[in-house]
């Protein structure tokens, strides 16, 4: 009979053996930001509300709608983390990040994000990320960086269709023009009045409007592209020439915009083609206003969020076979009472020398044990009787072939780390 509880609607959740890939993946990730030299954070998962109002806009639906804000017994106003980019940079200037060592602060953290929104498939209330953030240097080089290290590790996972959108929006030079002249081809749609009042507060998150009826009107908009000053249009060509030195390929996207505030010139996202609504794995971009918006100095900052379960659909969805660590590749099984001290030994010992190593509990005949080994996953079975202990030796069992082979007890550990290593 099951719990009469379930998980609450829209929360995404994982058990074995999917959880083993969830898990396998964010290791996977976690080895290419440290070979790039990204240190890992922990952070609270929920922080100042006022932190994301300021640092994500007001005028995004993420703030508006979209997050789980509540009050605490101090009369404090908190939110779950709808994303990690304000939180990480509101860290670093906490412990004075910044200020301890060379430029850029290279960080990455993972863990739940929460946000209101209806559940569907690839769109959950409690979903989780990958984000990886450089702060303190403007240099297209760290552009390029962050995307290489989002690019190598979809490719580390075997992943082949995933696309690479990416676009510029300008700086504080010249966004403020082009924001006039969007402004203007905007009031002339035929549009609701929540999307007309966003003209007046944020005009490029009218681009990034899905509803169809919005996205005919949108067909002759202004682009940003079109309006770069010359530093950001120098800028832009450098992180295209970098990203071309490293045989990473994009696609030039004038009408990608994100959906948070703080984006400035560099914005990407990765886009995978067999998801469907949802075919948005993963994205970033600079937020070179972003500190000073939180209260801090002048830093200029480029990261991105990708995220695991759209990752987990993506591969499931090219059927990829990207082979996460087995939990168990030797199983033991021990015949009678005093063998069952002699296996649960050896099964430590196997543990203490990085082999992934299990045993059958309660006692149980040959036979169910044998299942259990079968059901574990493990590539050998040790199995030890009293005549094994008398004879110093235990029987090892290729559960795949169907071998099995008498090894003397002192030799088990080295002889199945040879065999494990072929």
């Amino acid at each position: 009979m099951s719990s009469s509880f379930q998980a609450p609607k829209g929360v995404s959740e994982y058990v074995p053996p999917r959880a083993d890939l969830f898990y396998a993946i964010r290791e996977a990730f976690a080895e290419q930001a440290r070979l790039a030299g990204y240190g890992y954070l922990e952070l609270a998962v929920f922080e100042d509300t006022n932190l994301f109002k300021r640092g994500v806009g007001e005028s995004t639906d993420v703030v508006s709608k979209e997050m789980y804000t509540f009050e605490d017994r101090g009369g404090r106003s908190l939110t779950l983390r709808p994303e990690f980019t304000a939180s990480v940079l509101r860290a670093v200037l906490e412990n004075n990040l910044h200020r301890e060592g060379a430029l850029p602060v290279k960080v990455w953290t993972t863990g739940p994000a929460f946000r209101a929104e209806r559940p569907q498939k690839g769109r959950y209330r409690q979903f989780y990320q990958l984000d990886l953030e450089a702060i303190g240097s403007e240099d297209p080089q760290v552009d390029a960086e962050t995307i290489a290290i989002a690019a190598n590790w979809y490719r580390s996972l075997g992943l082949t269709q995933v696309r690479l959108l990416l676009n510029s929006l300008g700086c504080k030079e010249c966004r403020p023009a082009y924001r006039a002249l969007l402004q203007e081809f905007l009031r002339g749609l035929d549009l609701d009045e929540a999307t007309r009042e966003r003209i007046e507060i944020n005009p490029l998150r009218v681009l990034d409007d899905k509803r169809p009826q919005v996205r005919e009107q949108l067909a002759g908009a202004p682009l940003m592209a079109d309006h770069l000053c010359g530093d950001c249009k120098a800028y832009h060509d450098k992180v295209r020439e970098l990203l071309a030195d490293l045989g990473i390929a994009w696609e030039d996207t004038p009408t990608l915009v994100r959906g948070l505030d703080y984006y400035t010139r560099t914005t990407y996202e990765f886009d995978h083609p067999l998801l469907g609504a949802q075919s948005g794995i993963g994205g970033g971009g600079r937020y070179d206003g972003l500190s000073e918006d939180i209260g801090g100095p002048e830093l200029p900052g480029i990261g991105f969020g990708l995220g695991l379960d759209r990752t987990i659909l993506a591969l499931e969805a090219e059927g990829a076979q990207f082979a996460a660590k087995p939990r168990c590749e030797v199983f033991g099984v021990a015949l009678g009472e005093a063998a069952e001290r002699k296996v649960f030994t050896l099964v430590a010992e196997l543990r203490r020398a990085g082999i992934a190593a299990d045993m059958a509990f309660g006692g149980k005949k040959l036979k169910g044990a044998m299942k259990d080994a079968d059901r574990s996953g493990a590539k050998y079975a040790v199995i030890l009787g009293e005549r094994d202990i008398a004879a110093g030796a235990a029987q090892v069992k290729d559960l795949a072939a169907g071998d099995q082979t008498a090894v003397p007890l002192a030799a088990i550990v080295s002889t199945l780390k040879e065999r494990l290593s072929r």
